[in-house]
């Protein structure tokens, strides 16, 4: 295969592939044997073999492969001019009407922090195995600013663990300011913005113990926590932004088709398992242990290839309700942009796996939303046997305030928080039934919301109860 031909192969080329490069030794022929990323039509990178050597392959193709091309360049060799570990390049051309490939050392058995964090990040705030990863990575990023050197899209799998060093990857995000001399505050604050903004919110009360790995490295500016902390809020504001629009768009995270007669939007590594799921969605319901049918819902738990799931038909009950429904966002697609926001912001949900609004002429019909299962009690449930002594369980007591904690700090209401919309799992409560969940922009919103999400919780049990009475003490309230 030429490389001009790789802008066609589309999403997943089969492997192993075969690729004619040509450079000042001649044509030979690149064996890639996987794909590590793809961003269809234009990048291609996967582990393979170039004259007899094992190598890191980006391909670069499209109408934007020059400047692609040259931003990686650039990039690697700001690296290497002011000694950064970084993986060396073997080989580069760019060729007109074909494209441009990078060819670095293979890491064998390389290891990036964003796979360490993976199997640390469920410990508690700040373990020592976390500090272990959180200090590597930000030695190493210390050590680039003091080179005068920043990347743009700063987060953990941009640094991978080899042989007991820590390689800077990924060089098409590197900048320089003025390489060689110290990296400006404001550029440090912005930077270390973007690093921080990619780690768990929970993380929030210990970035300053975290901060001290990057100051024993580099100390060169006072780092302000408060300004520091709005870089972050920044940061998270415009990627959650970022994420929710990839949620309804074709892109590597969701597989997502729209036409005059339907919508849907799937999980992409979900694609191949929910889409014939989505195909026979009624069925699976019919089969399925129903929770809720009729009416403007049907829920039911179903098996979908040996995997338990939850599956939600929003019903059109009747011509009024079609002509209230059709010309709006469908509720399951309202609760799949919640769930997805929930996700992202670590706050407990059943992931929302798959969305499939149906349509006539484009205009809006049934709906479905399929989710991960929760298989835990619910809140009401769990606190049934202490209604009149009030002695529920001091864990799940505290990991209720925890997370209203939590959906005040993102100004985030329920619309119907009640007993059965909580489910207990893993140490905490998961929130279900998105439907009417809202992120407010003012507070002066919120706060009404919120006092009715608190309101409702409290009417699952008697005003006289000593369970009620505990909790109407100890649950949040918004200060004045």
């Amino acid at each position: 295969m030429r490389l001009s031909e790789l802008k066609n192969a589309g999403r997943s080329p089969s492997v192993p592939l075969n690729v004619i490069l040509e450079d000042a030794a001649g044509s030979a022929e690149l064996q890639l044997f996987s794909l590590l990323r793809v961003l269809p039509g234009q990048r291609y990178v996967g582990a393979g073999l170039w004259r007899g050597t094992p190598v890191l392959a980006k391909l670069l193709v499209g109408s934007n492969a020059a400047r692609h091309f040259q931003r990686e360049l650039d990039g690697v060799r700001l690296l290497a001019a002011q000694g950064l570990v970084t993986p060396r390049l073997l080989a580069d051309g760019l060729k007109d009407g074909e494209g441009g490939w990078l060819l670095f050392e293979f890491l064998e058995h390389a290891e990036s922090l964003g796979a360490a964090w993976a199997k640390v990040e469920h410990l508690p705030m700040l373990a020592d195995e976390q500090h272990a990863v959180l200090g590597d990575a930000l030695t190493a990023v210390a050590q680039m600013h003091a080179k005068g050197l920043w990347q743009e899209d700063l987060h953990l799998d941009n640094l991978l663990r080899h042989d007991g060093r820590l390689y800077l990857i990924d060089g098409a995000g590197i900048k320089a300011e003025t390489p060689g001399q110290q990296l400006s505050r404001q550029r440090v604050l912005e930077n270390l913005g973007v690093f921080f903004a990619q780690l768990p919110k929970r993380l929030q009360p210990f970035i300053e113990e975290a901060l001290v790995h990057y100051l024993l490295a580099n100390a060169e500016h006072a780092l302000p926590l408060e300004a520091l902390q709005k870089q972050i809020d920044k940061v998270r504001t415009w990627r959650l932004k970022d994420y929710l629009d990839k949620a309804g768009r074709d892109c590597s995270l969701f597989s997502v088709q729209r036409s005059l007669s339907g919508l849907q939007a799937i999980r992409r590594e979900e694609d191949a398992a929910l889409a014939p799921a989505l195909a026979q969605a009624d069925a699976l319901i019919d089969q399925g242990h129903l929770y809720k049918t009729g009416g403007a819902a049907s829920v039911a738990r179903v098996d979908v290839g040996g995997r338990t799931l939850v599956l939600k038909r929003y019903n059109i009950k009747n011509t009024a309700h079609w002509f209230k429904r059709f010309w709006r966002p469908s509720r399951a697609w309202h609760s799949w942009i919640e769930g997805n926001r929930l996700t992202f912001l670590d706050i407990p949900t059943p992931r929302p796996l798959a969305v499939l609004e149906r349509r006539v002429m484009g205009l809006r019909s049934t709906a479905y939303l399929i989710t991960e299962y929760a298989d835990g009690p619910d809140l009401s449930a769990c606190f049934a046997p202490f209604v009149e002594s009030g002695e529920a369980p001091e864990e799940q007591v505290q990991a209720l305030i925890e997370l209203m904690q939590r959906l005040i700090a993102e100004r985030i209401s329920h619309g119907d928080f009640k007993g059965h919309n909580l489910f207990w799992q893993d140490g905490q409560w998961s929130l279900i039934d998105l439907d009417a969940m809202t992120q407010h922009a003012t507070q002066l919103s919120f706060a009404p919301a919120y006092a009715r999400d608190r309101a409702r919780l409290l009417r699952n049990w008697p005003t006289r109860s000593a369970l009620y009475q505990r909790l109407d003490q100890r649950l949040p309230r918004l200060t004045e």
